[in-house]
């Protein structure tokens, strides 16, 4: 009897959501698995930890082996071990293990509710698969299983979100609307992914698009930015950080292209991966990194783990819509395509002016 513990968290990547598992678990489950949800069979915790060292030496496909062994050691119970496992394949784009590790949990789940999560697990890997092979068949697959979730769990608010997505890729633009719109209607626990979902009901092409992940993050003047609240500018993100001998050495150029576009669609936004925060605001007061600043505390922060991050610095181009345009790592020249996505953004501006700007006008003009 598989037990899963904690709320379910869906965390979107660019066209698609990576899934934490999650769930009630019954009571009669409690002594299954410890309080994290790792292994407790001594064999289980033998190969969890040789897992956790496979991936510090950054053999992925070891430990995701590894993680799956413990698991049957641990009689199919170590809800830690199957969420590790699927979130390595992936990470790493391997949507058949994926499918195979949700396959696992289904076989050993004991409730409706950690099922339906689980379905999600199953067509969030599909979806990938789907994206990456181009196929309408594993879009096809995927609705079935966020469906067969939504009927053990109607109030999966997520599934209509993953649901809505698969739809956009079979080209069933009312039918993903209206997944979108439910999403809306049951989401209490991820206010970052509601400006997507409202963007996605208005263009729902967007749907489709390589989307930039959607992420909620407080600056270092505490403002609070999103992804999506950027829409219609031009951004840039720069993961940086103060040791990074490569990342100072190119902080002039950043300047220069901060100062370049100055006064159009454009938002420079920097995000360190400082863990020591005092240090972090010394040195943007001392270098006078007066663009948006935030900081992330590492690669394994929310969002450089969103972005995929693994060396700095690292920069990405994201259009006006949010569409991930360009990633490049160390100092790329990237201004030439800037130019042109702030160009298009501009032209796209000058036809349809932001309902803001339009009654600022009708109003100047009274």
């Amino acid at each position: 009897m598989l037990r899963v513990t904690g709320l379910l968290r869906s965390v979107l990547l660019p066209a698609a959501f990576s899934l934490s598992i999650a769930g009630a678990a019954p009571v009669a489950a409690a002594q299954s698995v410890d309080a994290t949800g790792g292994p407790t069979d001594a064999k289980a915790r033998k190969s969890f930890a040789e897992a956790t060292e496979w991936l510090q030496h950054g053999d992925k496909s070891e430990a995701i082996a590894c993680y799956r062994k413990a698991n049957k050691q641990d009689d199919g119970h170590c809800a830690k071990c199957l969420q590790k496992a699927y979130d390595l394949a992936m990470e790493t784009g391997d949507y058949k293990t994926a499918q195979s590790i949700a396959a696992e949990g289904l076989a050993a789940a004991s409730t409706d509710s950690i099922r339906a999560r689980l379905h999600i697990w199953m067509g969030a890997a599909l979806q990938r698969q789907g994206i990456q092979e181009k196929k309408d068949k594993f879009f096809a697959a995927s609705c079935d299983e966020f469906k067969t979730a939504l009927a053990l769990d109607p109030k999966l608010a997520e599934a209509h979100f993953v649901y809505g997505i698969s739809l956009a890729y079979l080209h069933q633009d009312d039918a993903a609307r209206a997944e979108f719109r439910a999403f809306l209607d049951q989401d209490k626990e991820s206010p970052e992914f509601d400006q997507r979902a409202r963007r996605f009901v208005e263009r729902v092409e967007l749907a489709r698009a390589r989307m930039a992940p959607a992420f909620v993050a407080t600056t270092l003047d505490g403002r609070r930015v999103s992804m999506d609240s950027l829409a219609g500018k031009v951004v840039l993100i720069d993961f940086w950080a103060t040791w990074c001998g490569p990342c100072r050495k190119a902080l002039p150029h950043m300047r220069k292209i901060v100062q370049k576009f100055q006064g159009q669609p454009f938002v420079a936004l920097s995000i360190s991966l400082d863990s020591d925060e005092a240090k972090w605001k010394q040195f943007v007061a001392q270098n006078e990194m007066t663009w948006l600043q935030v900081r992330d505390g590492g690669f394994k922060g929310p969002i450089a783990t969103q972005f995929g991050v693994t060396a700095i610095p690292a920069t990405f181009s994201i259009d006006a819509d949010g569409v991930l345009e360009d990633q490049r790592v160390g100092d790329a020249d990237i201004e030439g395509k800037l130019k042109k996505l702030i160009a298009q953004a501009m032209e796209r501006e000058k036809q349809n002016p932001p309902a803001e700007a339009a009654v600022q006008a009708n109003g100047s003009g009274g």
